[in-house]
Formats: structure tokens, C-alpha cells, sequence
């Protein structure tokens, strides 16, 4: 095999670089990656279907499609974007073990297939928001990575310059990162009700977890969106655990997508990137249909404890992560879908996820030695687009001037 390969690779290279990579023991790697490189992009197919899971239904005569199409392009993008998230919060797991990340934060690896399946299924001006677990969204709402690192180191680089830190960011249509279990559920109304009364045809993605799932103004918001016909898509990420309690402890019912009641609902393979899309696409065109809000369960699954404060081992075993990580794990069946479809090759996937590595290595750089806010600015962007004004600090004699 190996005779093989050094005979083809004198084909491609000159003869001097032949005679030379035939004598080290690179020759084989630097082959590789020179066949890699002439292979041309038409020996990959354009688009693959594929069969996903059935979603279990309440209130609905049919849900999503069971098949789903995959095109080259929506695959690699997929690819590159869960496993950029991926990494990004394993970096942000050793800044904080380094005790440079501090306070509270909650990782989200394990879930990206819900993150990103909902964000390709909407449009840019449709609106977004979630709880404390906010990492992933808010790269797939268009924030660059070295910005969401900076943020948790607390830098003026930051996407909301060191101020909001894990729990708290935001970019154009997207709300948060919010700290309060379940709060967000009402907000997303009234964000769903602006959409209904600007008529845009827009719609909000309302998350939520599990643990927040049995909170009383969850149900009290869902009463409003069903008599105003808010387009409003409630989304319990169903991750097994309420911070260290299991659902089946903590709920008499885990039907998360019967929660609703009179509200129509889907239960979603939630590491499933394709399931997730198919469904998300069903949900909006739901609501934009001017049939009101409908609910959406996706069941998944989170590596790390509920947060860093958490090692996550104390109410589920090392096995039952092992478990899905082997069996379920979302970006293992991605890139084995595209790899068997012949969407990809095994070394092209190798080349993002280098490629990714050392993104995320350059963005824990800046997010590092990158400045602090300076305390002058600790009263600013309270309002928008507000006269500057004196807000009081501590005492009566420390005021701060703040900017919108």
C-alpha cells in the first residue's frame, strides 16, 4: 500500500520532491494531502435525502416531513458550525478551570443540533430568545467566537463589552441570555405580540428548559398566546436534567410537548440536526399562517454538569454519558450521514476542524489579553438612544455619566 502511494504521489509531484518525500517518513501524510487536494469537487454528490424520526404529535392531523434534504453546502455549513460551537465551549471550560472565566456558566456542548437546526429554519429578521444555557445561540445569531470568549473573560471586546458575561448576551434579534428560570417565556410573548402588530410576518423562538418547564407564567403566557394568536414557537430543550434532578423526579408528566394543552405541539429528536430543521421549518410556517403559537419539545442531551459549578456526575453516571456520546452524539451523526452520502470526505472534515481549532485558539488570544472595560463606562447603554445622563454610584459623590 505503501509503494502504491509513493507511486502515485511521483506522478502528481516533481521528479526531485518525489525522490526527496520518498525518503521521509512524511511522504505518506504529504501524499495524502496532495491527492485530498487534486480531488475535484464534482466527485462529491450536490444533495442527499435521508430519513429522519417521526415527531410524536399532539393537536396536529400531521407534523413534519420524515425524509430531508441535504445539500453539500447546508451539510458542511452545519458541520462547521456545530463543532465550532463544540470547541468554543470546551475552551471556555478550560479558561474557567484556568480561572479566567468566573461566575456562573453553563455550557451548552452536547446540544448543538438544537441551536443550530432552529437557527437555519428561520429568517435573520425573525427573533430569538433563551435562558442562562446561551453560548450556542448566540454564534448561530451571527456573533463571532472571539466576541462570546472575550465576554466571558469579561473584556471590553465583548459582544455587550464585558458587561453581560455568560448568562446575558444579545446581538440584532436575539434577547438573551437570561438568568431568571422561565422569565424569558413572557418576554418571548411580548416580543411575538410586537411581531403580530408590526405585521411582518416574523415570528419569536421562546426556550426554555426542562426544569423551567413546571413555572406558573409559563402557563399563564401560553393562555395569552392562544386567545391572541401570537406567532410565538415555545421551545422546551429537554436535556433529562433540572440542574441535578432528573425530569421523571421532577414532573408528573415529562409530555413537555403536551404542556400546552389547547396548544398544538411536537416532540423532536433534538440530536438530530435534520429533524430539528424540519421541524423548526413546520413550526414557523405554523405561526405565520396566522394559526397562533405552537409548542415544541426537542429531546437531548448536555455533556457538561448544569454548570461549571457542577461536575455533573453526582445524579447521572460516567456510563450514561458515555452512552450518548457513542450513540447519539449529533456531530458523529452528521458527519457520518455526509461521509456515507458521499457529501464529504473524512480528510475534508479534518480540514474544518483544524481550521476550527485554530479559530478558537486565536479567539481565546484576544480573549485574554484584550482590555477590560474601563469603570467610566460602568453607567453606560441603560437606555437606547437617550441624552447622555448622570447615573449615582455607590454614594452620593461617585456619579457616572451614561452613554446610550
Amino acid at each position: 500500500m505503501r509503494k502504491m502511494l509513493l507511486a502515485a504521489l511521483s506522478r502528481v509531484l516533481p521528479g526531485p520532491a518525489a525522490a526527496a518525500a520518498a525518503g521521509r517518513t512524511g511522504a505518506v501524510s504529504e501524499a495524502s494531502r496532495v491527492m485530498v487536494a487534486s480531488r475535484n469537487y464534482a466527485d462529491f454528490a450536490n444533495e442527499a435525502t435521508f430519513e429522519i424520526k417521526k415527531c410524536d404529535l399532539h393537536r396536529l392531523e400531521e407534523g413534519p416531513s420524515t425524509t430531508a434534504v441535504m445539500t453539500r453546502e447546508e451539510g458542511l455549513h452545519y458541520y462547521k458550525t456545530m463543532q465550532t460551537i463544540r470547541r468554543m465551549e470546551l475552551k471556555s471550560d478550560q479558561l474557567y478551570k484556568q480561572k479566567i472565566i468566573r461566575g456562573f456558566c453553563h455550557l451548552y456542548d452536547g446540544q448543538e443540533a438544537c441551536c443550530v437546526g432552529l437557527e437555519v429554519a428561520i429568517k435573520p429578521t425573525d427573533h430569538v430568545i433563551t435562558a442562562y444555557r446561551a453560548h450556542g445561540f448566540t454564534y448561530a445569531r451571527g456573533v463571532p467566537v472571539r466576541e462570546i470568549l472575550a465576554e466571558l473573560t469579561g473584556r471590553k471586546g465583548g459582544c455587550v463589552k464585558g458587561k453581560g458575561g455568560s448568562m446575558h448576551m444579545y446581538t440584532k434579534n436575539f434577547y438573551g441570555g437570561n438568568g431568571i428560570v422561565g422569565a424569558q417565556v413572557p418576554l418571548g410573548a411580548g416580543i411575538a405580540l410586537a411581531c403580530k402588530y408590526f405585521g411582518k410576518n416574523e415570528v419569536c423562538l421562546t426556550l426554555y428548559g426542562d426544569g423551567a418547564a413546571n413555572q406558573g407564567q409559563i402557563f399563564e403566557t401560553y393562555n395569552m398566546a392562544a386567545l391572541w394568536k401570537l406567532p410565538c414557537v415555545f421551545i422546551c430543550e429537554n436535556n433529562r436534567y433540572g440542574m441535578g434532578t432528573s425530569v421523571e423526579r421532577a414532573a408528573a408528566s415529562t409530555d413537555y410537548y403536551k404542556r400546552g394543552d389547547f396548544i398544538p405541539g411536537l416532540r423532536v429528536d433534538g440530536m438530530d440536526v435534520l429533524c430539528v430543521r424540519e421541524a423548526a421549518k413546520f413550526a414557523t410556517e405554523h405561526c405565520r399562517a396566522g394559526k397562533g403559537p405552537i409548542v415544541m419539545e426537542l429531546q437531548t442531551y448536555r455533556y457538561h454538569g448544569h454548570s461549571m459549578s457542577d461536575p455533573g456526575i453526582s445524579y447521572r453516571t460516567r456510563e450514561e454519558i458515555q452512552e450518548v456520546r457513542s450513540k447519539s452524539d449529533p456531530i458523529t451523526l452528521l458527519k457520518d450521514r455526509m461521509i456515507n452520502n458521499n457529501l464529504a470526505s473524512i480528510e475534508e472534515l479534518k480540514e474544518i476542524d483544524v481550521a476550527v481549532r485554530k479559530e478558537i485558539e486565536e479567539a481565546a488570544q484576544f480573549a485574554t489579553t484584550d482590555p477590560e472595560p474601563p469603570l467610566e463606562e460602568l453607567g453606560n447603554h441603560i437606555y437606547y438612544n437617550e441624552p447622555p445622563f448622570e447615573v449615582r454610584g455607590p454614594n452620593q459623590w461617585i456619579k457616572y455619566k451614561s452613554v446610550s
